[in-house]
């Protein structure tokens, strides 16, 4: 076995929970499908959602002042929905083709296919690698998600979690049917009330995406620059930072857990904390600059989209959270829902808290309706998500 195919069965065992999980879902709607037979049947998410689209749109554009236009729904399968999320990814532009190549392996699981783009261009699989297991977990969670223009409903988990729960609940089915139905449908109004909120979030959607590419452009650049590192000073990284030992007979796995170590999302935070998200400056330790001189450049211009992305994402997600929080508190099917799906309930989904929903709550407070437009054509930095104040004093 070589390098590639070794970190083509290294990155299919680190999404190997998320893998089990998924068939564990296809094994318990199997079981419900045949314990239901034809007595019970929930309607597709397809034909809810068009009859649920157009009052929500409604909802959010009384809620925000603005119109929700321009917008499909997609109803993807898992291989698909898999897909989507490598787009989601945001590559660079010479990379785009081989982040779909990719998340298409890991969808289909092809060690083979893998294996073949990390020989193809080791760089690329590097940087974009990092990502597969974080966006592929978030499958079995991820009702929704939005990307250029459309709304995308994860069917795979959509249409098997009803039939699931109602069949943990036990017979007499029909007695449970219409709680767990209700929340069906009250899973379906959040996403799609979600996904219609982040539609109108145009002008924040762009800055989040160049933001994310020119993160994986200067992360494609330092992953250039250490696989073209000579042994000598790949010995030397290695004792200054007294990783575990990779034999030279494996001198890509070598660069490979170098970049993995040095990578800004990785090593930044790691040494520096979570605060660095409002720093205007990092520094590196003098001895690692002696064999990477280019570091402190790619670190200093990393920091910038960075912030842009993590304050974009933060206020993009929590407008919809406070959406969510005020136009279906009051609905009886996305009560149900916190029931039978979440496993909690109004009382405690209402005092929840986040950065960008308490952002959102305090400036929507001060000044009122407008709050959403003005928070998309002006996003606040991440400094101003942690003093609201100052934001409300810039704008």
């Amino acid at each position: 076995m070589d390098e590639f195919e070794e970190f083509a069965f290294s990155l299919l065992d680190q999404i190997s929970v998320e893998l089990t999980e998924e068939n564990t879902i296809k094994e318990s709607q199997s079981k419900a499908a045949e314990a239901f037979a034809s007595k019970i049947t929930f309607e597709d998410i397809k034909t809810i959602s068009e009859r649920l689209f157009s009052d929500s749109a409604h909802k959010v554009a009384q809620f925000t002042g603005i119109e929700v236009s321009d917008t499909k729904v997609e109803f993807p399968d898992l291989v698909e929905f898999k897909r989507l999320k490598g787009r989601k990814v945001f590559p660079a532009k010479n990379s785009v083709t081989f982040v779909d190549d990719l998340f298409t392996a890991l969808a289909q699981e092809s060690t083979d296919k893998i294996a073949q783009l990390a020989k193809s261009n080791t760089q690329q699989f590097l940087v974009y690698s990092t990502y597969a297991k974080g966006y592929i977990s978030q499958i079995s969670t991820t009702y929704g998600d939005f990307y250029e223009s459309t709304i995308y409903l994860n069917r795979f988990v959509l249409a098997s979690y009803p039939q699931i729960i109602l069949h943990k609940q036990g017979p007499p089915y029909e007695s449970n049917f219409n709680q767990v139905n209700s929340g069906y449908h009250g899973a379906l109004k959040m996403t799609i009330l979600e996904e219609q909120v982040h539609s109108i979030q145009k002008n924040l959607y762009e800055t989040n995406k160049t933001a994310v590419i020119q993160v994986n452009e200067i992360n494609e650049e330092l992953a250039k620059i250490i696989l073209s590192l000579d042994s000598a000073k790949i010995k030397g990284l290695y004792d200054y930072l007294q990783l575990p030992q990779v034999p030279d007979e494996y001198p890509v796995a070598q660069r490979a857990n170098l970049f993995f170590t040095l990578n800004p999302d990785n090593f930044i935070v790691s040494v520096l904390g979570p605060d660095v998200m409002t720093f205007n400056k990092v520094s590196v330790d003098p001895k690692i600059l002696e064999f990477i001189p280019e570091l402190l450049d790619i670190y200093q211009r990393w920091l910038k989209p960075i912030q842009t992305h993590h304050a974009a994402f933060t206020i993009m997600e929590g407008m919809a959270e406070f959406a969510v929080r005020n136009i279906l508190k009051d609905d009886q099917d996305f009560h149900n829902y916190l029931v039978t799906f979440a496993n909690t309930d109004i009382s405690a989904y209402q005092v929840r808290k986040s950065m960008g929903m308490d952002f959102t709550e305090y400036v929507t407070g001060k000044i009122g309706k407008n709050a959403y437009k003005i928070l998309i054509e002006n996003p606040p930095t991440t400094r101003e998500l942690k003093n609201p104040e100052s934001y409300l004093a810039r704008i």
